[in-house]
């Protein structure tokens, strides 16, 4: 697929800053839960940061890297981490990405507001600044950027998720930590399906942990088929729950 250029993805963003994609129908985040969303479902619920500490590598595969929100939190979380493993490497399947103008954008409303003038706000703009140096050379299939002094890489899958998801198997990506991240499975039934779910074993560590925003009965049971122990957390005011999961091997 080399030499394949890759068609952005448009935002419809609407009045009060939300991120709204129209294929889909849904919000890519609410305005000022994202960067909180990143932190208290999907780390915390695959119990980063102490999960990745006295690790060389820690692989963390996500579906669905829309707006590149977790992936920030995450890095930012781990570089500030003085216990953090030696390497981490993010891993993502996406496939209508969008523009790093949306991104930067995205990542710059992002940060709590009583924090947008903190080190947190400064730090993370540094990031996406990073980022986006690379973005231009995006291309349909596997790419993996070098990141942080080469400390973290990327692997951006862009491509649909049940065609990336037994490459990246392929390629011999295990991972230690789970995000289950796409729009609502109402609206976007093919990320929460029978193949996506059966292709994660494939991918996980023993003892993978995996976290999502969704506490769907179909999400819960088909986790469950495939092995994974499941459970409903309780999860901060406005989304009373959150799924955590872990993969036994």
């Amino acid at each position: 697929m080399s030499g394949q250029t890759v068609r952005h993805e448009p935002v419809a963003w609407q009045e009060e800053g939300t991120p709204y994609s129209e294929r889909f129908a849904d919000v890519y985040r609410t305005r000022s839960g994202g960067w909180r969303q990143a932190c208290d479902v999907f780390m915390a619920g695959c119990g980063l940061p102490a999960a990745w500490r006295g690790h060389d590598r820690f692989t963390v595969l996500e579906t669905g890297f829309g707006l590149g929100l977790n992936f920030l939190a995450t890095w930012q979380a781990w570089q500030q981490d003085p216990e953090c493993s030696a390497q981490l490497h993010f891993v993502s399947v996406e496939a209508y990405p969008v523009s790093a103008a949306d991104m930067a954008r995205s990542a710059r409303q992002a940060v709590p507001h009583e924090q947008t003038d903190t080190p947190l706000a400064t730090q993370t703009a540094g990031l996406m600044a990073e980022l986006t140096t690379h973005w231009p050379s995006l291309q349909p299939g596997l790419q993996t950027w070098r990141l942080d002094g080469g400390r973290v890489h990327l692997t951006l899958a862009i491509g649909h998720v049940h065609a990336m998801l037994p490459v990246l198997a392929q390629h011999g990506v295990r991972a230690n930590a789970v995000y289950l991240d796409g729009f609502s499975p109402k609206l976007n039934p093919e990320m929460w399906s029978t193949p996506t779910f059966a292709a994660l074993p494939a991918l996980c560590l023993p003892g993978a942990r995996l976290a999502t925003y969704t506490v769907s009965r179909m999400v819960r049971d088909g986790l469950a088929e495939q092995g994974f122990a499941v459970r409903k957390c309780p999860n901060a005011p406005p989304k009373r729950w959150r799924l955590e999961a872990q993969w036994g091997g």
